[in-house]
């Protein structure tokens, strides 16, 4: 596919997947507009790649679908300069995004192949502030901590303590909690002055958050 066709593809996804369900952070529609997404996807899935699906990376994951990755970046309130901890690089698509707003990312994978591959796609397409690490997610980056903002892009059954632990005073966390995929809920947690605040904003389904204090 030319990338002539696959620019206007993304073009089309923003306006009607995105902006056209509420999303309105004009520093999230540009990066969603410049983040090529087809270049996170497997090749075979490229066609695919900006439609309004999650669609598979390998290793039993997904690469979220672009309505929810443009609503969770919108939902962090990032502004430039701020450091975010993602938990669950996979594809290193949400990564991406997140550079894109100016922030400096550290992400977080647990699965080799995943974090190899999207290690060095990030480096050739030359997103110098997201660092990546191979290791258990719901134990956070504590080296690096504390953050601005924290995204979990697994579902797990509550909101690991180590990342509460590692977020910032006036910072936010936002992750996908429920028993199972099918009751899952994006929740976000506001701290300030020591005490935590917790907002919903409705159902989601994600793979599994696997590790010390996930599934």
């Amino acid at each position: 596919m030319a990338g002539s066709d696959l620019k206007r593809l993304r073009e089309r996804m923003v306006r009607e997947q995105i902006e056209a369900r509420g999303v309105q952070d004009q520093r999230v529609l540009a990066a969603m507009r410049k983040v090529p997404r087809h270049l996170f996807v497997q090749e075979a899935m490229t066609s695919h790649a900006y439609s309004d699906d999650a669609l598979p990376i390998g290793s039993g994951q997904t690469i979220s679908q672009p309505y929810i990755v443009a609503l969770m970046s919108e939902l962090l309130e990032v502004e430039p300069g701020m450091t975010v901890l993602e938990i669950g690089t996979g594809s290193g698509y949400q990564a991406a995004v997140l550079a894109e707003m100016g922030c400096e990312v550290f992400t977080v994978e647990r699965q080799r192949t995943l974090y190899s591959k999207a290690r060095e796609r990030l480096l050739e397409m030359r997103y110098f502030k997201v660092r990546c690490k191979l290791d258990d997610g719901t134990m956070g980056w504590p080296e690096e901590a504390p953050f601005d903002r924290i995204i979990v892009t697994a579902g797990g059954p509550s909101v690991p303590e180590p990342l509460v632990d590692q977020l910032a005073d006036s910072g936010i966390l936002i992750m996908p909690v429920g028993r199972s995929r099918r009751s899952q809920e994006l929740v976000m947690l506001r701290q300030k002055d020591g005490v935590v605040t917790e907002e919903r904003f409705g159902g989601v389904a994600f793979v599994d958050l696997v590790g010390e204090h996930g599934w």
